[in-house]
């Protein structure tokens, strides 16, 4: 089916192809938004053990389907060499950081409103914060599908693929963790619905536009790759860690991490 998949992509064109990706990201934070028809709330311990896993997938990613193409791809030796993944790595961590303090937004937790004051109630902070994180994550995939219509060597349909299922394995807890709290609140399960999937409609924009910016300014494409990196290593150590930590299941984060990690580093080698 995987072989399936990539001969289909391949067959299209890359832009296109990133788009198809990332629309595939958003349907399954939708199929983890959709769960708000089932349940009113969810075991803490499983949503603990679930954002874990997301942060595992996202590090994974970060490194073996992001820095390490750029770092390979990048000219000279030494210094020189890393010079444009650490360029592109901080660009990245400052980018979401300039949002993060801008941006109104709360946290998943319901009890930090970060940004700019704003009189916004807080289901629409919450979405807007899962939002801002999505950025990266689209933009990750788009960026290296982008390297494959700029031709470059080291960017393949295939690990482009790779990284769209992991992003999509990861989001789905995101859409639970959006559309839960909102249900909790006394939302109705079509609006709690709603709103969830929407946090992660910003994906296939971000996906498409880091696939043409790339495509046409090809010597971008090492910073491209280490900007979405730094984006989501900042999300990962600012956010999704912490939420982890907030009750006593603390181990069953840290296990879903390993997990998320290991799945994802394993599907980049074994299939990229």
């Amino acid at each position: 089916m995987f072989e399936s998949i990539i001969q289909y992509l391949e067959g299209i064109h890359p832009v296109q192809a990133a788009l198809y990706a990332t629309v595939f990201t958003w349907l399954v934070t939708a199929a983890g938004a959709s769960f708000v028809f089932f349940f009113k709330t969810m075991n803490r311990t499983v949503l603990d053990g679930m954002l874990g896993f997301t942060g595992g997938v996202m590090v994974a990613a970060s490194f073996w389907s992001l820095l390490a193409p750029a770092i390979e791809m990048s000219e000279g030796d030494g210094f020189v060499k890393v010079m444009p993944a650490a360029i592109g790595f901080l660009g990245g961590a400052l980018f979401l950081f300039a949002l993060d303090k801008v941006l109104p937004h709360v946290h998943i937790n319901f009890k930090e409103t970060e940004g700019v004051k704003s009189p916004w109630q807080r289901t629409t902070l919450l979405v807007l914060a899962i939002t801002l994180h999505n950025i990266p994550e689209g933009l990750a995939v788009g960026v290296l599908f982008g390297g494959v219509a700029a031709g470059i060597p080291e960017a393949s349909i295939a690990g482009a693929t790779i990284l769209a299922i992991g992003i999509g394995l990861q989001n789905f807890p995101e859409g639970i963790a959006v559309s839960m709290p909102l249900r909790r609140m006394g939302m109705s399960r079509r609006k709690s619905f709603m709103y969830g999937q929407a946090s992660a409609i910003v994906e296939p924009i971000a996906g498409v536009l880091g696939a043409v910016a790339v495509s046409f300014f090809t010597p971008v494409l090492p910073y491209a790759l280490a900007f979405a990196a730094g984006a989501m290593i900042f999300v990962v150590v600012e956010e999704v860690i912490p939420e982890t930590q907030q009750d006593k299941n603390t181990d069953i984060a840290t296990l879903g991490f390993i997990g998320g990690f290991i799945i994802m580093m394993s599907l980049d080698v074994a299939l990229g």
